[in-house]
């Protein structure tokens, strides 16, 4: 009895966590004037549960240090964040618009099947967009090198992306469902869904968390901060 209390209380602390690292994506956005500031809150998020998840020594973060973790990486993202997101931003506009026009248009048979390329393409777009920022938080290399690496693990990695889509559809049928949960959560729950797929399948260096609930181990500073591939490469 005393393990389930311990269990539900350790849940409500990982929903209170997700919960504030949405108000917080949404008052950096805004505190950036959403251009600004949209994608350094977007990188702070994905750092944020970094963080959280390779905390093994201690998950049951309390809201005062959810905000300043959360803080903290958006200010040093405020920059290099931007550079990496308003591309994939334009990319991103630029298929939607054409799947779009597709759509509105009788192309005939044709349009069908360039239709149904379209809708794959975006798909997979979204896929490698999500585990970008992912791989981002986790390495400081140059932008190229995280594009390469996410587009070889939406390929490379079946399970991981499977996982990430199959998080990411239930994530939208619960928030139609309740929409109450969205106003909540918001974009905080795709992010952590996509977390815990890239660092449960994924199998990244440095990057193997199976187990969530806390655990006695030794100090977790080693964890802190980006690291690069050869140091990945040595743990």
């Amino acid at each position: 009895m005393k393990r389930i209390a311990v269990g539900y209380e350790y849940l409500c602390r990982i929903v209170m966590m997700i919960a504030v690292a949405h108000i917080a994506w949404l008052a950096h956005t805004l505190l950036g004037l959403v251009v600004y500031g949209l994608f350094p809150s977007t990188a702070a998020l994905y750092g944020t549960y970094r963080s959280w998840l390779l905390d093994v020594e201690d998950r049951s973060w309390t809201v005062k240090r959810t905000w300043i973790t959360f803080h903290r990486i958006w200010v040093e993202e405020r920059n290099s964040a931007n550079l990496f997101g308003w591309p994939q931003a334009l990319i991103w506009v630029l298929l939607i618009w054409e799947y779009w026009l597709v759509q509105h248009n009788d192309m005939g048979v044709i349009g069908i099947g360039v239709s149904g390329a379209l809708l794959v393409l975006n798909i997979f777009y979204g896929l490698f967009v999500l585990l970008s920022w992912a791989v981002r938080a986790n390495f400081d290399e140059k932008p190229m090198w995280v594009v390469r690496t996410s587009l070889s693990m939406v390929v490379a990695r079946p399970l991981c992306s499977l996982m990430v889509v199959c998080l990411f559809m239930l994530t939208l049928w619960a928030y139609y469902t309740w929409p109450g949960l969205a106003v909540a959560f918001g974009f905080a729950v795709p992010v952590f869904a996509t977390m815990m797929a890239v660092y449960s399948w994924g199998r990244m260096p440095g990057m193997d968390v199976h187990v969530l609930e806390p655990k006695d181990a030794e100090s977790s500073a080693e964890h802190s901060g980006k690291r690069t591939v050869s140091e990945a490469g040595q743990k």
